[in-house]
């Protein structure tokens, strides 16, 4: 961190998971202001000493109050499951553009702009881990999205110091998608798809995530470049399990799910969700990207260029994220 922290940071995002964990670390760190996009409800910033900037991303008059007279900006929000193109393109990519017109107009001479996007952009890939030379070929629509969003965001890399991190699936205390893996388990089973031994997946815990993005932001090699951060290892689905059945301290059934099945299971979970009036997090689009995309990823360029070393270890990661899902009797 550097010897001046009097510094104001605007966040879009920051009612969500990870955006929330980023404001609580900015807060711990003496910012002298954060400023937080609020559309209505607070959620997890209630109690939090922010100002709040009442607004959507669309709200090009609460982007500029936000905006202007800001160090950093932290742009996190995006929606992540949708049912219609449309809805992506006005939130990821458009929104995304009405932010970064903002502050060029108002406020070019900003120390960053940290843009978060994902590993879902690199989808289709030969090869097993991904890293920031790895050609972009989306599965999902939200993948495309935010692929699009970034050669979006390139496109103002010439009149802005900006930097993309781009996260694999992230864990931690707040999350709710792969919670309702957890919440399987602690019911006894364990669904994993193909023979769970060989390494599948890379998890970042969100304090990772988030000191990474702040790390990025500081940083005076990171303009104009794209970072992977992931977690401290890559992950087989069964050391998943192992960590999380001791850390709930049960038991569980190992059910294998075929790869063929993935897709069925995705669509049956889609249809139930129609049914409840809700969009699951594992539909045909997951679905699609958990049978063919990478999912995977190389941290080593953010090592390389901003001493990025994620030191969550998978085992306390999920105990401690378990443990505040029973606090908040989620589980």
């Amino acid at each position: 961190m550097p010897a001046d922290n009097r510094h104001i940071a605007f966040v879009t995002g920051g009612t969500g998971f990870v955006g929330s964990h980023l404001v609580e670390y900015l807060l711990g760190n003496s910012f002298q202001e954060v400023r937080c996009l609020v559309r209505t409800d607070p959620k997890y910033l209630t109690g939090l000493p922010i100002t709040t900037v009442r607004g959507s991303m669309s709200d090009k008059a609460a982007l500029a109050k936000g905006v202007e007279g800001a160090d950093y900006v932290f742009h996190v929000a995006a929606l992540t499951r949708a049912q219609t193109w449309q809805d992506f393109q006005e939130a990821n990519i458009e929104g995304s553009g009405y932010l970064l017109e903002t502050v060029r107009s108002l406020n070019p001479d900003l120390k960053k702009v940290v843009v978060t996007s994902s590993l879902a952009t690199i989808g289709w890939s030969k090869v097993n881990v991904a890293t920031e030379t790895t050609p972009l070929q989306p599965i999902s629509q939200y993948g495309r999205s935010k692929a699009m969003m970034e050669e979006l965001v390139h496109s103002f890399t010439s009149d802005l110091p900006i930097v993309i991190v781009r996260p694999p699936a992230v864990y931690g205390p707040r999350e709710s998608d792969l919670f309702t893996y957890f919440r399987s388990l602690n019911r006894g089973f364990c669904p994993i798809v193909g023979s769970g031994k060989k390494k599948a997946l890379s998890l970042v815990h969100v304090s990772d995530l988030v000191r990474g993005m702040v790390q990025a932001g500081y940083s005076d090699n990171t303009n104009g470049e794209t970072y992977f951060l992931g977690g401290a290892s890559q992950y087989s689905w069964n050391e998943i399990r192992d960590a999380s059945a001791t850390a709930l301290g049960r038991r569980v059934l190992t059910i294998p799910i075929p790869r063929f099945l993935v897709s069925t299971i995705g669509a049956v979970s889609e249809l139930a969700g129609k049914l409840t009036g809700t969009y699951p997090p594992l539909n045909r689009e997951k679905a699609a990207e958990i049978r063919y995309a990478c999912l995977m990823c190389d941290h080593s360029k953010a090592t390389a260029d901003f001493d990025y070393v994620p030191d969550k270890d998978l085992w306390s990661g999920i105990d401690e994220t378990i443990q505040w899902y029973r606090k908040e009797r989620w589980l």
